[in-house]
């Protein structure tokens, strides 16, 4: 019988910094939502569809390249697209040279209202991420986040592109 290899249990010092790290995974995402929702009645998913579409070309994305993006799976991207469509920030269309691609595009009302909310969502970011590191924090905190995402995902799009705030 194989004898079980033991688990590498994290010393005293990781267990907190993993704590931490949790903390900061579940909370940041509350704050930025509660901001978005005061300011401007989206979530933080909703918004990084939007942003996402403002920094394409064209304003226009696959639907398929959206929901990588934004790290979500096709229904639930679809179902927000949909609710973004109704306010009329988001349009959606087949694609001329292959009708299977479904393409998302922001309109003229979706960029403005991007440029309308942008300022205090980035407000937001740098004073909850940002501000309270010193600029070598802030390199080092990019660095480790890119380490841990190259173990997590090394296709990840944050190793490739820098994403909106």
């Amino acid at each position: 019988m194989e004898d079980a290899k033991e688990p590498r249990w994290l010393s005293s010092d990781e267990h907190d910094v993993w704590l931490t790290l949790v903390g900061v995974m579940m909370k940041l995402p509350a704050a930025l939502d509660a901001q978005l929702q005061q300011d401007a009645g989206l979530s933080h998913f909703e918004y990084m569809v939007l942003a996402g579409l403002s920094e394409a070309p064209a304003r226009t994305r696959r639907m398929s390249d959206l929901a990588s993006f934004t790290e979500s799976g096709l229904p639930r991207l679809s179902q927000v697209v949909g609710r973004l469509e109704k306010r009329g920030w988001v349009h959606r269309s087949t694609d001329a040279s292959d009708r299977r691609i479904t393409l998302a595009t922001l309109t003229d009302e979706g960029w403005e209202k991007v440029a309308q909310i942008a300022p205090g969502h980035v407000e937001a970011v740098r004073s909850l991420v940002f501000d309270p590191l010193t600029k070598a924090q802030s390199r080092q905190l990019g660095s480790i986040g890119k380490r841990i995402m190259s173990a997590i995902d090394p296709q990840d799009r944050c190793l490739r592109e820098s994403a909106p705030l």
